[in-house]
């Protein structure tokens, strides 16, 4: 799965599409509404392919999330137009989501097949480490590219990143579930049937059963914090950096957060507690740059994203973890809807106050970080058995 990871972000497209789109001679709103579109499509899809995942196949949801990412950048380079971009959007939001949920599922599922799952977290950390690499070599790529064939180059040679993702994910092994008879039943059964069993027995575990339904929500809230990588270059323009040594300034920050994520499987086991203190390091890391708004304080912001990122893996790993049925990647795609809702408070609170409204809700996230990831009184470890999709 490593090698799926660093190939699927490896996207020459990501640092230039927002160009495209205002090459293409689309305003400002038009744009906007572009990605609207998108949110609303992950929002809408998120829960309900992740139980297609669990109802089918999650290899195949990700083999059907690379295609479906790469239809969409065929649509956006072949037929460039504010019809094609918002069909590609759609395209991409819905590959999006059949990968979200479906790559923890996989992982943990083949890892406790092998007797490992006790290795989720430095497997995991790593993969999220190498989608955060991935963003170096998308950027040389993209500027390569772009001066050889301008945006169609970029674009088929996104689509033929996203294909080749596809292939790889075709390839990974993917252990069987064991079926109950309900399964049997429900396989005979006309109208998909299993398919609904398994959605509601996700959503059911996700928001009521104890132990999983805080660490839902608590992943959920942290794993929204992450969007604040998309105003990492606009910190940059405040504290003085030129815009031409932008990328070049920020481009330390993920590999800073790669760095965190890899090293987080090396943590022994922290409590919530000691999460609490970490998450907080990161943001006092993160705000007092802010005091001087000096090009130096970037280094501060780097800190923050690798501990940011550190905190992260090790509540995916508690999420799956806690999670007791078939339904795993349901049951992480509830988290994801939740992410993405989430996420609007980011946007809030950047709009509202900048990176003083980001600081504040990461430190109530923070907060609330011990609460969510504590153990229910009535769950012992997450248990390696079946249940019953009633």
């Amino acid at each position: 799965m490593r090698g799926w990871a660093l190939l699927a972000d490896v996207v020459p497209l990501y640092p230039l599409y927002a160009l495209l789109f205002a090459d293409t001679g689309l305003s400002d709103a038009e744009i906007s509404a572009l990605f609207a579109l998108w949110s609303v499509t992950g929002i809408v899809a998120e829960v309900p392919t992740g139980a297609l995942a669990d109802r089918f196949s999650r290899r195949t949801a990700l083999v059907l999330g690379g295609v479906g990412q790469a239809a969409g950048y065929v649509c956006w380079t072949a037929w460039p137009g504010f019809a094609a971009f918002a069909a590609g959007f759609v395209l991409w939001g819905l590959g999006g989501t059949l990968v979200s949920g479906a790559k923890e599922a996989l992982l943990y599922d083949g890892l406790a097949a092998a007797g490992a799952a006790g290795h989720f977290t430095r497997v995991y950390g790593q993969v999220s480490a190498l989608e955060l690499i991935a963003q170096v070599p998308a950027a040389a790529a993209a500027a390569a590219l772009f001066a050889a064939g301008g945006f169609p180059l970029v674009g088929w040679a996104s689509v033929g990143t996203c294909l080749a993702a596809a292939c790889v994910a075709a390839s990974l092994p993917e252990p069987p579930r064991p079926s109950t008879a309900d399964d049997d039943h429900d396989d005979a059964d006309d109208g998909g049937a299993g398919y609904w069993a398994t959605l509601r027995a996700g959503v059911a575990e996700a928001l009521r059963r104890p132990g999983v339904r805080g660490t839902v929500l608590a992943v959920a809230l942290l794993t929204s914090l992450d969007d604040i990588e998309e105003y990492f270059p606009l910190l940059a323009r405040d504290w003085h950096v030129p815009v031409t040594w932008t990328p070049v300034a920020i481009v330390g920050i993920p590999l800073a957060g790669a760095a965190g994520a890899a090293l987080a499987g090396r943590w022994p086991r922290p409590r919530p507690g000691t999460l609490l203190l970490a998450l907080l390091a990161a943001v006092v890391a993160l705000g007092l740059p802010g005091l001087f708004a000096h090009p130096a304080g970037l280094a501060g912001v780097a800190v923050f994203y690798a501990l940011y990122r550190a905190v992260l893996v090790i509540g995916t790993a508690r999420l799956q973890e806690r999670i007791d049925s078939t339904a795993r990647a349901t049951v992480s795609s509830v988290a994801g809807l939740g992410t993405d809702l989430a996420g609007l408070l980011m946007f809030g609170a950047w709009a509202v106050a900048g990176l003083a409204g980001v600081l504040v809700l990461a430190l109530l996230v923070a907060v609330a970080l011990p609460f969510g990831l504590r153990q229910a009184p009535e769950e012992g470890p997450a248990r390696r058995v079946t249940r019953e999709v009633a």
